[in-house]
């Protein structure tokens, strides 16, 4: 199990480097200023990251109530995956349209490609963050 340092290092990293690549590339594609995209980009990590603790602690809340314990089968992570991303959808749709000045619809298609981006990049950091940083067997879960 990783320690809590290496922890906090994956995330950091882990939103460094999307970062590093939505915003130009986001800025491109959208045809935006980059100061534009780099807003959009800090500004949804930061929603996503505090709604990913607050999602995942009231999920976990129900399922010990209606289940009786956390243990998530296939059909419960995919309705988990699918939650966390309406729920981040509707906080970011608002914003991203208003701070753009562009239809519901054109955020909305602008938020899917970056949802699709982050799929395929968590996909592909995480293995080569594993190549890079093993698991050490012996490494305690806590350690400092």
């Amino acid at each position: 199990m990783r320690s809590f340092p290496d922890r906090v290092r994956h995330a950091l990293m882990f939103e460094i480097v999307g970062l590093a690549i939505v915003i130009p590339a986001g800025s491109y594609l959208f045809g935006l200023p980059a100061a534009h995209m780099g807003v959009i980009g800090i500004v949804g990590a930061t929603v996503a990251t505090l709604w990913n603790f607050v999602f995942n602690l009231g999920f976990d809340h129900a399922l010990l109530r209606l289940q009786g314990h956390t243990r998530k089968s296939v059909a419960v992570r995919v309705a988990h995956a699918v939650l966390f991303e309406i729920g981040l959808l509707a906080m970011l749709l608002p914003m991203i349209a208003w701070y753009l000045g562009v239809s519901l619809v054109q955020a909305f298609l602008m938020d899917m490609s970056m949802v699709v981006f982050y799929v395929v990049y968590a996909f592909v950091f995480n293995i080569a963050y594993d190549r890079v940083f093993p698991v050490r067997s012996n490494q305690p879960a806590f350690a400092g």
